[in-house]
């Protein structure tokens, strides 16, 4: 080891001498490659933030296993079932409880502007929990009072003079459904890229508000197991007990199910995942164009060392090391600009748009790889460069 750590010491840095010699093309370098970082992080970012936002409610539920109908697509596009396929649950061995549960987009009156807008409305028992949600647990007894609401504070759209008057203790009246609703409570989840807001209510306030709902007819069942008993287990007894109308999911393959609407059956996820794509590309491209110039500029300079006696890898090596300083110093610059886009993003839309070190990693390893991949292409000439057809 100590031996390498001379060896590097004693090492001329002939790559970052022919970077920094041209200060104004190592700045465009740079430039393009924290263009590229930027771009990759922003798309992981939305990447992230999608399926993150779209399953908070999906981690947030009290349940082990969900039932659902077949035709659901994801939370926002659920179809109803027979409440009838709880009771028959209770009757399989391991069910400790099975719980309806109510989904219904709707459109209200912005109780701050007045303007119409949507939002997703639950409706569950409050004698019986349904979410891992302090806030909501905390307001079970308001609910469950006729015709009150909880409302998200995380929900997208002009509510901070509303949320205020709220959080001092006033109840505020709007409308829905040509019903008039009271909004006595906060709780928060968040707006996701499916719905701007929700809203909780009890079971028996869902139905009034939505009259022609009948109460057979429900959106999930939330089954929870007793102690000692396997989820998986459960839930293939359910699946073999239970008619084919209703689909069986443990908690985990419920938050799949939603996560696999997005990534296969929604464009947003595919155009997410070609982002991180172009971006990767771009810097290729960039990245390519200077270290090529940095080559034909040179190739005398590279020629006459082969002449002397150098071997191909170490001039392959100084370009490396180029491709190398090139990705080390436009990745700091990349990270900055994006964290500052990332607060600006989840500032104006409420989404989940956080750095982590993970996503860090991943971008500065998908910009090494573009790098060497620049360095490799741009490499072929210079092997090929022949001391006798220069001089």
């Amino acid at each position: 080891m100590m031996w390498l750590i001379k060896q590097i010491q004693r090492r001329t840095p002939l790559g970052w001498l022919q970077l920094s010699h041209e200060k104004s093309r190592l700045l465009v370098a740079l430039s393009g490659i924290a263009f590229a970082d930027v771009l990759m992080f922003m798309q992981l970012g939305f990447e992230t933030a999608l399926y993150d936002s779209n399953t908070r409610l999906h981690r947030s539920l009290q349940a082990d296993i969900v039932l659902l109908s077949p035709q659901a697509r994801n939370l926002q596009s659920m179809s109803s079932f027979s409440r009838r396929r709880l009771y028959q649950a209770m009757d399989v061995p391991g069910v400790k409880s099975a719980e309806p549960m109510y989904f219904s987009n709707s459109i209200w009156k912005n109780p701050q502007t007045r303007r119409e807008t949507g939002v997703l409305v639950i409706g569950f028992n409050p004698n019986k929990p349904a979410f891992d949600l302090t806030d909501v647990n905390q307001q079970l007894q308001t609910i469950a009072l006729p015709d009150n609401v909880l409302f998200d504070r995380g929900a997208r759209g002009d509510y901070q003079k509303a949320i205020a008057q709220i959080d001092q203790g006033k109840i505020l009246t709007t409308e829905m459904e040509r019903r008039t609703i009271r909004i006595s409570g906060l709780f928060q989840v968040g707006a996701s890229f499916g719905a701007d807001g929700s809203l909780m209510t009890s079971d028996q306030n869902f139905l009034r508000i939505f009259p022609r709902r009948q109460s057979s007819s429900i959106s999930l069942g939330l089954i929870k197991v007793q102690p000692g008993y396997d989820a998986k287990q459960v839930a293939m007894a359910l699946k073999a007990h239970l008619r084919d109308d209703v689909k069986v999911l443990t908690h985990a393959e419920f938050i799949e199910f939603e996560n696999n609407f997005w990534r296969t059956n929604s464009p947003i996820g595919f155009i997410f995942s070609l982002g991180v794509s172009m971006g990767f590309v771009v810097g290729v491209i960039i990245v390519y164009q200077v270290l090529s110039t940095d080559v034909n500029a040179h190739i005398r300079e590279y020629a006459t060392f082969k002449a002397i006696g150098y071997r191909n890898y170490y001039l392959l090596s100084v370009v490396f090391e180029e491709a190398l300083i090139l990705a080390l110093l436009g990745f700091i610059p990349g990270v900055a600009v994006s964290l500052g886009l990332y607060q600006l993003t989840r500032a104006a839309t409420n989404l989940p748009m956080y750095m982590t070190l993970i996503r860090g990693l991943q971008v500065i390893i998908l910009t090494f790889m573009m790098c060497a991949i620049s360095g490799a292409i741009a490499t072929r000439k210079l092997q090929s460069a022949d001391p006798a057809d220069m001089f």
